[in-house]
């Protein structure tokens, strides 16, 4: 044990037997300190009780991780004797977990709350947080700075569509920020969001670093040690996670795993971490579409997503329609001068591939890795003919079946919905005297097909083409039942 080289900084460390068995976990101010003075026989009475002699007799290596506080250490303390479960730990081995954040952003006006389980429910967390005290008080303070709502908060919309945050006493505390539009107040909560989101980010990048300079340096033992540590922190104080992790010999996450372990079976030269996916719909070459989504370190970015109607040719051609879409989105990001995915992911065999690879050609452009997923045996294709069966639990299998699948379900969505319009708005051919070019000057006047059937005679006969008598029957033709 090389007990000179540890820091005097904040920390875990964790004790192994000589079969690499962790016998216990222990968190620390000064790691130097706390740890030698189990070896220090000046200090070996201070700290003599029976299990800890004990397990001193058993130790035969100590390994540790530096953080940037005694919070920080006092949570991945916590993490890792639940994980590990060691032998000799007993206060930290219950169930009993730390607050994290909630937070809807699918709801009209989402709402900050305290939680104990993270659910997968689509609602981001944050956290977990050690002191229960800390963090009701930044949320506290979070609420007065930017006006977000907790837990407790009941929202009045108002008449002229915004909102009213507070009807007690918090309204007059609050001032200005107790009426919002719907907009202005989504701005107040990703602002906040971002505020939680920092909080341990510069951290992990900074572990990142050192993990990718030892790489660098061809220290892969000491490489793949901070990609451990990596783990169980990201693990630990990720406030982004949406999928469930999986165990692993060591603290880990399923989405670090998937991608460690899809550069491995690919042979890429870095960690896929942004992933864009390709899938194409239509109903018997009609309503031809296609849908573009994006993975960040293995987690969905919808805000990213991209969808497409075919444009170049009508009918069911699958290889024509991805040449396409892949030539407009590259074309796009190129144009842009904005980065390529490391890699890239399309849903079929070899055709759909060399249809992609061949978009990048005539653009002239260097694709990055790309790979087919054919759903027959779940083979992965690649663009020189070789095919890959990885085990179906794999996880970098099974991150790529959740990027196909997703490009799938977004593909269908858009095409379902195209069909859905084109047969309401239909509706507006059964109209006598309403051409052509007066139902595409009453959609673009009205919107929606709904705003149409809700207006009324004066409301429709000032639409532009219409006019008092084809107000008349239109009002009375969207009425009659179908």
């Amino acid at each position: 044990m090389k007990l000179e080289n540890l820091p005097s900084k904040p920390g875990v460390y964790w004790m192994k037997d000589r079969f690499g068995h962790i016998l216990y976990v222990g968190k620390a101010k000064d790691l130097k300190k706390r740890v030698s003075s189990y070896f220090q026989p000046g200090r070996r009475p201070s700290i003599a009780q029976p299990k800890v002699e004990a397990m001193l007799e058993l130790v035969a290596e100590v390994d540790w991780l530096v953080v940037r506080s005694e919070a920080e250490a006092l949570l991945l303390e916590s993490k890792l004797i639940k994980d590990w479960r060691p032998k000799y730990n007993t206060d930290l081995r219950d169930d009993k977990r730390f607050l994290l954040v909630k937070v809807n952003l699918q709801a009209e006006m989402p709402q900050f709350r305290l939680v104990r389980n993270r659910l997968e429910d689509g609602a981001r967390y944050f956290g977990p947080f050690a002191h229960s005290g800390a963090i009701r008080a930044l949320l506290k303070d979070l609420r007065k700075r930017l006006g977000v709502l907790l837990g407790d908060t009941h929202p009045k919309p108002l008449a002229d569509g915004s909102y009213q945050l507070y009807d007690d006493i918090r309204g007059e505390l609050y001032g200005p920020v107790n009426q919002v539009t719907q907009s202005e107040y989504r701005q107040q909560v990703e602002a906040a969001c971002l505020f939680l989101e920092g909080k341990t980010k510069a951290y992990r990048e900074e572990v990142r670093a050192a993990m990718a300079l030892a790489a660098a340096a061809q220290d892969y033992e000491k490489a793949a040690q901070l990609r451990d540590q990596l783990f169980a922190l990201e693990d630990t104080l990720s406030p982004t996670r949406r999928f469930k992790r999986e165990p692993m010999g060591l603290p880990g996450g399923a989405d670090e795993a998937a991608l460690v372990g899809l550069q491995a079976a690919l042979g890429l030269a870095t960690l896929p971490q942004v992933i864009e996916g390709f899938d194409i719909s239509h109903i018997s070459g009609t309503f031809t579409v296609a849908s573009m989504v994006y993975f960040a370190r293995g987690v969905a970015v919808k805000a990213q997503y991209r969808r497409y109607k075919i444009q170049s040719f009508e009918g069911n051609d699958d290889f024509r329609s991805m040449a396409e879409v892949v030539a407009r989105r590259y074309h796009r990001l190129s144009t842009e001068g904005k980065a390529f995915p490391d890699l890239i992911l399309i849903d079929g065999g070899l055709g759909q591939v060399n249809a992609a690879l061949t978009a990048f050609a005539v653009l002239n452009l260097t694709p990055p890795f790309l790979v087919g997923l054919a759903k027959k045996e779940e083979t992965l294709v690649f663009s020189d003919g070789r095919t890959l069966k990885l085990p179906l639990r794999h996880p970098g299998l099974r991150l790529l079946q959740r990027v196909r699948d997703e490009a799938h379900r977004f593909a269908n969505r858009y095409n379902a919905d195209l069909r859905s319009k084109k047969i309401r708005e239909s509706v507006l051919d059964t109209i006598p005297g309403l051409g052509p070019k007066k139902r595409l000057m009453l959609l673009q006047y009205f919107k929606t097909l709904d705003n149409i059937q809700a207006a009324d005679k004066a409301a429709l006969a000032a639409a532009p083409g219409i006019g008092p008598k084809l107000a008349e029957i239109l009002y009375t033709g969207l009425r009659v039942p179908k």
